[in-house]
């Protein structure tokens, strides 16, 4: 079981990685949930792909490196870094951030709840600081968002 979870999570950040968001979407139950917690947002349903699109905008070049992957039972946690080159406009809820043309190499953890084979929950904890600070926005938050 540990290791068709992994295969199932390992699938899902594939489908991502070729920013097929019908496939992310049908990665998750249909109840199933998707929280950003740097910016403390959770979609649910079809809204699942938002962040993907939102990320693929952004940074069109997007990589997972996944580090590490960790499994008990039903609930799967990964260590990452989120790689790219901001090349178009980064939704938050501060704002847009504009593209600056700065690479990125994010660390992340993410922990999966799954349900009978589909993502019930996943809670991603980006490091914000570190994504703000790459970008350069961190000396002028102000200056950096646009309404």
């Amino acid at each position: 079981m540990s290791t068709d979870n992994e295969k199932i999570i390992r699938n899902a950040y594939q489908v991502a990685e070729v920013q097929d968001i019908p496939g992310w979407i049908g990665c998750f139950t249909e109840e199933g949930t998707f929280t950003d917690m740097s910016v403390g947002i959770t979609y649910r349903g079809k809204d699942v792909g938002q962040p993907v699109v939102n990320y693929a905008e952004a940074f069109p070049d997007m990589h997972r490196e996944l580090y590490d992957v960790y499994v008990k039972g039903d609930i799967v946690v990964v260590e990452l870094s989120l790689n790219g080159t901001h090349r178009g406009p980064l939704n938050t809820p501060m704002g847009v951030i504009p593209p600056t043309g700065k690479t990125i190499q994010v660390p992340c953890c993410d922990v999966f709840r799954l349900d009978e084979g589909k993502i019930e929950s996943f809670n991603c904890y980006p490091s914000g600081t570190v994504l703000f600070g790459q970008l350069g926005v961190l000396t002028n938050l102000e200056a950096a968002f646009t309404k």
